[in-house]
């Protein structure tokens, strides 16, 4: 795969579950597309069909799941986990089909999403690919919690810091340059979780109601009540790292900068990409273009593959 070009499916391919919040059946297709059309959303189960595009601007809401709209009323909710797997395996073009309003949660992580790809298969386009490089830190602060992004020269990395007043979970932290192995490898199975204490309450504001120990780590005051156990001993500060990487996606580019967050969640994300989107000086939309003579061994920008050297900029 050629490390500065634009790159989508090589054909589609189907999933089908239940959605974690809303409890309903959905199926999807992840559809090729051309390139510079990003990833779309496709809502097929009305009288039209109805197009969200996967951008910031379109984040309706971010309690417990990010939920992209329009003005029409459309919308579709937990996009994270497709988004994050789509990110970070390196997909910059794909329309999402699915005929209900929130994705399947699956197993709880992006591994199935990241299962559909490979059996899709990828496919270069012909077109440079655009990033986003941060050019300034830029902070958010919410109460106690606060998220950053600041320049960093190797690509795209995450460092999350949780911090739970909960026996089992507690403070974890989790740092990653992300490039498609090490997505795979340390933070595409990592599943959501909640806590047996906040059950009824969010049975009550219309949330979780489809979650299963299939689909969720259940944690009660001293244990995890899933039979089979953590996948990792850390697995809750990854799935906040997953999240990150898919909301950090509606960017609208990949990210070439170093994000931390700290007692962050979607709403944090989110509000740390709109401030830099909002700040001309905090960006610049740069072009890959491949080198001239493929160097051996790792890129620069950790992917393993030859480092795209930035052309002109777009800002």
């Amino acid at each position: 795969m050629k490390a500065g070009r634009q790159t989508t499916l090589r054909q589609h391919v189907e999933l089908s579950g239940i959605g974690v919040h809303s409890g309903l059946p959905v199926s999807l297709t992840l559809h090729p597309a051309e390139a510079g059309a990003g990833i779309v959303f496709l809502r097929t189960d009305g009288e039209s069909e109805r197009e969200i595009r996967a951008e910031a601007r379109a984040v309706s809401s971010t309690e417990f799941a990010t939920v992209l709209g329009d003005q029409s009323g459309a919308a579709v909710a937990t996009v994270e986990h497709v988004m994050a797997a789509l990110s970070g395996l390196g997909i910059d073009n794909a329309t999402i089909e699915l005929d209900g309003p929130e994705m399947p949660i699956l197993d709880g992580s992006a591994a199935p999403f990241v299962a559909a790809i490979d059996r899709a298969g990828i496919a270069v386009l012909a077109a440079a690919r655009r990033y986003l490089r941060i050019m300034k830190p830029v902070r958010v602060a919410i109460g106690d919690s606060y998220g950053e992004l600041r320049p960093y020269d190797r690509g795209f990395r995450v460092e999350i810091e949780i911090d739970f007043d909960h026996e089992i979970v507690g403070r974890q932290s989790f740092k990653l340059d992300v490039n498609p192995p090490a997505f795979r490898r340390e933070l595409a199975r990592a599943r959501t979780f909640g806590f047996v204490c906040d059950v009824e309450r969010l049975w009550n504001s219309g949330y979780a109601l489809g979650a299963t120990f299939e689909n969720t780590l259940v944690v009660s005051e001293q244990r995890v009540l899933n039979p089979e156990g953590l996948r990792f001993e850390d697995e809750f500060v990854r799935h906040k790292a997953l999240d990150a990487v898919g909301d950090l996606a509606l960017a609208g580019a990949p990210i070439l900068g170093a994000y931390r967050s700290v007692r962050g969640g979607h709403r944090l994300n989110h509000a740390v990409v709109c401030a830099v989107l909002a700040d001309p000086a905090a960006f610049k939309l740069v072009e890959a273009r491949e080198p001239a003579r493929r160097a051996r061994g790792r890129g620069e920008l950790g992917t393993g593959l030859p480092q795209p050297a930035f052309a002109r900029d777009f800002s």
